[in-house]
Order: structure tokens, then C-alpha cells, then sequence
């Protein structure tokens, strides 16, 4: 993961619609992901999409160092055709997620779509980030975590974006631990 460059993105989970989402993440989120993972998928893909949350969230958590001079805090909302999915996140070293969407169809591909939240909430936690997801309508089962994932993308963007205003850490204590 590297916050400062858009490319390269490769995803090789072994699982396509969970590359498709990691893919939109990082493109949504302008930053360069290489995921490359060989895990336990004749059991089932529970693993390898927890396994890669806890990753991400513990090479964001590197990537922003200190967090001195970012924003801090991120907020999107993206439509997907007859969805809309929102994503609010603080980077404020406290790991919290609020996930509010339901999924009428159980699997997309290998893809078992409860897997969703279980991916979110290994990511906040492991970034030490509150991050709020909700769909606020939709029907497709699709279109909604296609929605989550790039709402996801966008705040992170605007999160760890370096604003010059920022003198240190955004933060009236001083640090975001």
C-alpha cells in the first residue's frame, strides 16, 4: 500500500468478486494496492477476505505514521445505479464500526456476502479507525457493497489527504494514537 502513488493496483485474492471490490477501494482511494494472497479457499473465503482486512488496516496504520498535517476525517456518499452507500471514518487511533446494510443475496461468487462487514470490521480495527457504513437504499445485492467499498475508497482519500492549514496533529490532545 502506497498512500502517494495510484499505481500499481493487482489483487489476486483467488476470490474475483473480492478483487473486484479491493480493486475499487484502491482506485476510489487513489492509492496503489498490491494484494497477492494464497489462502485456505477450498474451505471457504472467510480467511483470505479477514486475513487481507487485518493487513490493509495494519499498513494504513504504518503508512500514516504520526498522522500530523491530514485531515483526519472522511465522509462519502457514492450512488450505484439504485443503490447508495455512505462511508464516515475518523483515522483517530480508536477502532469502532458501525455497518448498516443487509444483503437479500447470501453469495456472490465465491464470495459469501455477510464477509463484508467481517472484512470492515478487521480493517477498522487493525487501522485503529472509526468507520461508519451504511446503504441507505438499494436492491441489488451488487450494486450495495460495490457502493460501501467505493464510499470507502473516497473518505479514506479525503482523510489522509495532507491539508496545510493542519499545524501537527489534528487533534486538541495532541496526537491521534
Amino acid at each position: 500500500m502506497d498512500l502517494e502513488q495510484q499505481e500499481p493496483v493487482q489483487i489476486e485474492t483467488g476470490v474475483g468478486f473480492f478483487d473486484h471490490m479491493l480493486t475499487l477501494l484502491a482506485r476510489h482511494g487513489r492509492f496503489s494496492l498490491i494484494v497477492k494472497v494464497e489462502g485456505d479457499l477450498a474451505v471457504d473465503a472467510h480467511h483470505t477476505v479477514e486475513d487481507v482486512g487485518i493487513v490493509l488496516g495494519q499498513c494504513l496504520k504504518i503508512a500514516l505514521g504520526d498522522k500530523a498535517g491530514i485531515n483526519r476525517y472522511g465522509t462519502s456518499f457514492v450512488p450505484m445505479d439504485e443503490a447508495l452507500g455512505r462511508a464516515v471514518l475518523d483515522l483517530s487511533g480508536r477502532a469502532y464500526l458501525v455497518f448498516d446494510a443487509t444483503f437479500d443475496n447470501p453469495k456472490l461468487g465465491l464470495f459469501d456476502t455477510e464477509l463484508t462487514e467481517e472484512f470492515f470490521q478487521a480493517l477498522a480495527f487493525n487501522a485503529q479507525m472509526n468507520l461508519h457504513l451504511a446503504v441507505l437504499y438499494g436492491k441489488n445485492t451488487h450494486h450495495k457493497i460495490e457502493a460501501l467499498f467505493k464510499a470507502t475508497g473516497r473518505a479514506l482519500r479525503e482523510a489522509v489527504t495532507f491539508n496545510p492549514e493542519i499545524k501537527g496533529i489534528n487533534s486538541t490532545k495532541g496526537t491521534l494514537a
